[in-house]
């Protein structure tokens, strides 16, 4: 039985991500910076735990593995989800947000990341790694100037380490949200004007719901994927293809 630990699980795409996992039979490691919304998650499913994480701290990362190692002897899977967003002009924006932002969606996703492949490579076994980018990993965003240097660096994070890490035969994926009705997005998508431009953008003329988007890391944690390492799939309701 495979084991997938979820950075970010409290809510959002983490949440429905665990619950795709855990549909297929795989034990789940909820980890958020939230313990209680972690753990909310997890005692809705049938074989999981709660973890406490601070995505940004290195030695939170390696307890987070350790803690799934401990409790179910093994790490197959680690997928990214924990990240953060604000908005600002760049000339505006301060230094302590940018910060925060690059501490928790870029520096965060190579730590957690790091801490799954080196218990993989110990077990000698590969592995999957899915990281949640974002379409803002490859087109801009006004005002998000931080937001969306974190998620191109997402990008080319997840393709470098590709390359690193297939020779243990760990893959690496990083999947582009387009526009998902999270809690993070839900103050846009309550504005009727914001709501409005966001679905000009969307040609499928909709949010996403999170499954939409677990459903998409599913496939690229099972073997339908095998030969997929690098990759990056935009689940944009067709905003990259009209951009």
């Amino acid at each position: 039985m495979a084991v997938a630990i979820v950075t970010g699980a409290g809510s959002g795409i983490g949440a429905a991500t665990a619950w795709a996992l855990a549909g297929r039979g795989d034990r789940v490691v909820c980890a958020d910076v939230k313990l209680d919304a972690a753990e909310q998650t997890a005692n809705a499913l049938p074989d999981a735990i709660a973890v406490e994480v601070d995505v940004s701290s290195g030695a939170s990362c390696d307890r987070m593995v350790e803690e799934a190692v401990r409790e179910f002897g093994d790490v197959n899977t680690i997928v990214t989800c924990a990240g953060v967003e604000k908005h600002g002009l760049g000339h505006e924006f301060s230094e302590e947000d940018f910060d925060w932002i690059m501490d928790v969606n870029l520096k965060g996703t190579w730590l957690s990341a790091r801490a799954a492949v080196r218990a993989m490579i110990k077990a000698g076994h590969g592995g999957t790694v899915v990281m949640i980018g974002s379409i803002n990993s490859v087109v801009g965003n006004p005002g998000a100037s931080a937001y969306c240097a974190s998620k191109g660096g997402v990008l080319m994070l997840g393709k470098t380490l590709a390359l690193d890490w297939a020779p243990f035969g760990v893959r690496v994926n990083i999947i582009g949200p387009g526009v998902v009705d999270t809690p993070m997005s839900a103050r846009s998508l309550a504005d009727p004007q914001k709501r409005a431009r966001m679905m000009e953008k969307t040609p499928l003329g909709r949010p996403a719901p999170p499954s939409e988007i677990a459903s998409v890391v599913a496939f690229l944690t099972s073997d339908a994927s095998s030969f997929m390492t690098g990759a990056y799939l935009p689940v944009d309701g067709g905003t990259l293809a009209a951009w």
